[in-house]
């Protein structure tokens, strides 16, 4: 049985991994990396290629996201983790 506390800190990692290192990172993009992304990139006038992988598009999320301003928590400008589209939402717009 785990406590809390370790599986905070694991969640945590999890978060922290660089999408190179992730086990999964070589498939092609989730369908909700593939919304957002679409999405970031007619907002930044860039093209979409949806041939990108998994870790591939969370890399271009963020580039994309700090050229839209997207993807800023309120009040403390960080990242939103590891942009793989695990988190079950749809990757729409706002």
């Amino acid at each position: 049985m785990t406590d809390k506390h370790t599986q905070a800190e694991a969640d945590q990692s999890n978060m922290q991994k660089d999408p190179q290192d992730w086990v999964t990172g070589d498939e092609p993009m989730t369908g909700a990396q593939k919304s957002y992304l679409k999405t970031l990139s007619e907002e930044a006038k860039e093209p979409f290629d949806e041939t990108l992988t998994k870790a591939q598009a969370s890399q271009r999320i963020d580039e994309l996201q700090q050229r839209t301003g997207r993807g800023k928590p309120q009040g403390d400008g960080g990242g939103q983790g590891d942009n793989d589209g695990s988190d079950g939402g749809d990757g729409g717009g706002d």
